[in-house]
C-alpha cells in the first residue's frame, strides 16, 4: 500500500537551516530585511527539502484568501476563452488561486446569488469578464449591491469610479477604414457583430463615422448585422453584395465572419482584394493562415487579462477601501492594424478613370488614424 506522503513544516525547514521559523517566514514572502547569504542558505534547506508552503497558512497570516472570483459567459467565442485563458496565467504567476462562474447567457440579471456565492468563498476580489451586452449592466453602480470587495470589469463602455479595461473599438474601426481609404478603396461596406453588444455599436460607429469625415456616403443598405459567427457573415455578405453592387471593400467586425467573406467571394468568382478588399477584426491565430491572409484589427484579450489581473492585485493589496475615486481607472488599450493580402496585396490608385494596380504584399503592422 503507498504511504501518503509526508508534507515537510516550516520547522523543520528552521531547525536544517539553523534560524527561526520568522526568518524562513521571510524568505519565503521575498521580505528585504533577510542577510544575503542566510536567505541563500534558507533557499537551498527549502530546495532540498521539497518544501512548500502553505497556502491556507499564507490566508491566515495576510488576512486574504489570495484567490480571485472571475465571472464569464460565452466559452464558445474565442474572445471570452482568450480573456479566461490570459487572466489564469496571470493569475497563477502572481499566486493567486481563481474561483470561476460561467453564467448561461451574456445578458442574465439575477446576478446576487453570483455575488453571495464568491462572496462565500471568501474571494478577495472580482473580475467581471462578461462583455457589455443590451441591459446587462444596469445594476452597476447601485447602491443595493454595494459589496466589500473590489471589482475590475471587462469589456464594456466607460464609467465614472469603476474600473474597467477595454480595448478601444471604436479606435480600431477607425484604424480599419482609413487602411481601406488608404488602398484607394471608395465604397467600403460593412458586417456588424449583433448591435446589443457595446463592441458592435463602436465598430459601426467608427465604420460610419470614418467614411462620412472622408466624404463618403454611408447609407443603410451598406451595412448588414451578423452575430460574430461564420454562417452569419455568410448571409450577410449575400445580403450586401446584392444590394451595394458598387461595393469595392468591407470591413467586417470580426475574423469568424470574415472568413466566410473570403468563402463566398472565392465561391463567386471575385478576387480579393482586387475585386474586394476585407479587413476584419480580433486577428486570430487562423487569421494570418485564411486564403488569402486577413487584414486584421488586433484585439489583443491576452493584454486586457493581465492589466485587469494587475489592477484587481494592485487594488487588494493597497487596501482597497482606502482607495480615492480618482485612483478607479478606466483603462483603453490601443489595438493596432496588422496588414495581410487582403487588403493590400495590390494597391489600387485612380489613373485616367482607370485603375493601376501595383503589386506588393509583405506583411506590416500600422496604428495610424
Amino acid at each position: 500500500m503507498n504511504q501518503r506522503t509526508r508534507r515537510v513544516t516550516i520547522k523543520e525547514v528552521a531547525k536544517a537551516a539553523s534560524v527561526s521559523t520568522q526568518t524562513v517566514s521571510r524568505v519565503i514572502n521575498a521580505r528585504p530585511d533577510v542577510a544575503p547569504g542566510t536567505r541563500k542558505s534558507v533557499q537551498s534547506v527549502i530546495e532540498n527539502l521539497g518544501y512548500q508552503p502553505s497556502a491556507l497558512a499564507r490566508s491566515l497570516i495576510h488576512q486574504r484568501s489570495y484567490t480571485l472570483g472571475v465571472v464569464t459567459a460565452g466559452l464558445k467565442f474565442i474572445g471570452p476563452s482568450l480573456s479566461l485563458n490570459g487572466i489564469t496565467a496571470v493569475a497563477e504567476e502572481a499566486g493567486y488561486a481563481l474561483l470561476l462562474k460561467e453564467l448561461p447567457r451574456f445578458d442574465t440579471y439575477d446576478i446576487e446569488p453570483i455575488f453571495q456565492a464568491l462572496l462565500s468563498r471568501h474571494v478577495d476580489g472580482i473580475i467581471w469578464a462578461i462583455p457589455e451586452v443590451g441591459e446587462n449592466r444596469n445594476w452597476v453602480g447601485k447602491q443595493s449591491l454595494r459589496l466589500d470587495i473590489p471589482i475590475v470589469y471587462l469589456t464594456m463602455e466607460p464609467r465614472e469610479n469603476i474600473s474597467i479595461v477595454s480595448i478601444d473599438n471604436y479606435r480600431g474601426g477607425r484604424l480599419a477604414i482609413s487602411h481601406l481609404l488608404e488602398q484607394g478603396y471608395r465604397h467600403i461596406g460593412h458586417i456588424s457583430g449583433p448591435l446589443d453588444w457595446w463592441e458592435a455599436r463602436q465598430r459601426k460607429a467608427a465604420w460610419k463615422d470614418a467614411l462620412t469625415d472622408a466624404g463618403f456616403e454611408c447609407r443603410d443598405e451598406f451595412w448588414v448585422e451578423g452575430n460574430w459567427s461564420s454562417a452569419s457573415g455568410s448571409h450577410a455578405i449575400e445580403k450586401l453584395l446584392e444590394r451595394y453592387s458598387a461595393m469595392d471593400s468591407v470591413f467586417v467586425a470580426n475574423d469568424q465572419m470574415a472568413l466566410s467573406v473570403l468563402q463566398v467571394a472565392r465561391q463567386r468568382g471575385i478576387r480579393i482584394p482586387e475585386d474586394l478588399g476585407i479587413v476584419g477584426f480580433d486577428n486570430i491565430v487562423e487569421s494570418g493562415y485564411f486564403c488569402p491572409p486577413l487584414t486584421t484589427v488586433q484585439n489583443d484579450q491576452h493584454a486586457v487579462a493581465k492589466i485587469a489581473v494587475e489592477e484587481i492585485i494592485k487594488i487588494v493589496e493597497s487596501g482597497w477601501q482606502d482607495v480615492e475615486p480618482a485612483e478607479v481607472r478606466s483603462i483603453m488599450l490601443m489595438p493596432t492594424l496588422v496588414v495581410r493580402q487582403s487588403s493590400m496585396g495590390l494597391q489600387r490608385t485612380e489613373i485616367d478613370g482607370g485603375l493601376q494596380r501595383t503589386e506588393y504584399g509583405k506583411e506590416v503592422h500600422s496604428a495610424k488614424n
